[in-house]
């Protein structure tokens, strides 16, 4: 669905929700009911968010200059034990 601006000439503008491209080129105002014509807007275009901007950044940069690993990553560590000895008979994972 598309929002369309429209201008009454006694009592401003409103919105009407269409289908994209079933905007007709006047619509009766809500208020009134006069005939009011269709006003061009500029189009409703979202800015994309800093991280999700990075996220596609990375995506698309990784299709053409994959990352090369030069050394195996280090081992993943193992939990510690516990200073509690309590924490021991609970049940593992």
């Amino acid at each position: 669905m598309a929002t369309y601006q429209y201008r009454c000439p006694g009592c401003g503008t409103f919105d009407v929700n269409r289908p994209m491209g079933r905007a007709l080129p006047e619509e009766p105002c809500e208020t009134c009911g006069e005939q009011s014509r269709r006003v061009f807007t500029a189009p409703m275009l979202a800015r994309t968010g800093a991280p999700l901007a990075r996220a596609l950044q990375f995506q698309e940069a990784s299709a053409h200059e994959p990352r090369v690993v030069t050394e195996v990553p280090p081992a993943r560590r193992h939990p510690t034990s516990a200073a509690d000895p309590r924490h021991a008979q609970l049940p593992k994972p």
